[in-house]
């Protein structure tokens, strides 16, 4: 891994020189001021039992869905359509401190986007002068679903680039991918087939997987390390299979 830190340094130029960058963090901050925006006035027409953070966490699939598919399209299908990355890959470095750096990068991007949105908190506590609104629990929570969370989703966006020499594939893809992972297995969850006493155990590993429920549990502080576990075995499995297919691409071109 002693080229690790170089790539980084390279995809973080790239991701700052790089327009996708600019319109997803214009993008992200707009929709989650609007949503934040919104949470404040259903809070000031009438009283919640929970503070603003649990609620806005829960917006945290909006975002994703369009946030990390710009993040991440450009990663391998933009060298591979302009023919750099077989030229990377015969510079004395590996394929995985290819995919990491790439990785990493946009990780590293992603968990700076969310935390602008601290400001959000930040200035509402200012302003309403009422520590109720800044319940440090759910914030802690919430931002540590967002990086756990993010491993998952970001590697997805690694995966469906390593796949395909089109950006416009690649973002599709990862939005495919990612909604069928978040609303998939919600929706499975709901299917009344899965009522019967017979397919039980399905419909509690289903429940167990939905992400939403994730959310919920991290905000009000529960930290259960199955979830924790589902999300660094499913980033690494992801990241695995994306090196995987940059070196059958490269062995196929």
């Amino acid at each position: 891994m002693r080229h690790y830190f170089t790539i980084l340094s390279q995809e973080i130029r790239a991701l700052l020189y790089s327009a996708s960058t600019y319109i997803a963090a214009v993008f992200f901050l707009l929709v989650m001021g609007f949503i934040f925006a919104g949470i404040l006035d259903l809070y000031s027409k009438e009283a919640q039992e929970t503070p603003p953070a649990v609620l806005f966490f829960q917006y945290f699939w909006f975002p994703v869905f369009f946030m990390v598919p710009m993040l991440t399209m450009k990663s391998f299908a933009e060298e591979r359509r302009m023919g750099t990355l077989e030229t990377l890959l015969t510079a004395p470095v590996s394929t995985a401190e290819v995919v990491l750096g790439k990785f990493s990068a946009a990780y590293l991007f992603y968990l700076l986007l969310w935390g602008t949105t601290l400001g959000f908190h930040y200035i509402l506590q200012v302003y309403a002068r009422d520590v109720r609104y800044l319940d440090t629990g759910p914030l802690i929570g919430g931002y540590l679903f967002i990086a756990v969370s993010g491993l998952l989703f970001v590697s997805i966006g690694i995966l469906a680039s390593a796949l395909t020499r089109s950006q416009a594939v690649a973002g599709i893809l990862c939005f495919t991918m990612l909604l069928g992972l978040i609303g998939g297995l919600s929706y499975l969850g709901d299917l009344s087939a899965l009522s019967s006493e017979r397919l039980s155990p399905v419909k509690a590993a289903i429940d167990a997987l939905r992400i939403p429920s994730h959310v919920a549990d991290f905000t009000n502080g529960v930290i259960d390390t199955r979830q924790v576990f589902f999300y660094l075995t499913g980033s690494t499995l992801a990241l695995i299979f994306s090196i995987l297919g940059v070196e059958a691409k490269i062995l196929n071109s």
